[in-house]
């Protein structure tokens, strides 16, 4: 079973990478870009775990490791 675990900074978190991103792009001539918002991605293997037992695993990782859930906010989706 995998999950993808996707994080991102919270809404309202000034977000530095993201404005520069966003710059650049401009730069390159895509002007219709309105905004950029940075974050990390996991995809993390699980063994003889049932979906719920995953979830619930999970959950645990990103908020006591793989979020910081002061500034960040998670989502994952667990595929079979």
């Amino acid at each position: 079973m995998k999950a993808k675990v996707t994080v991102t900074l919270k809404k309202g978190v000034l977000d530095p990478q993201g404005k520069a991103v966003a710059h650049a792009l401009h730069s390159m001539g895509y002007k219709g870009v309105e905004d950029v918002r940075q974050g990390k991605f996991f995809e993390v293997s699980l063994r003889g775990a049932t979906r719920s037992e995953a979830e619930k695993q999970i959950k645990e990782m990103g908020q006591k490791l793989l979020a910081n859930t002061v500034i960040e906010d998670f989502q994952f989706e667990i595929n079979e």
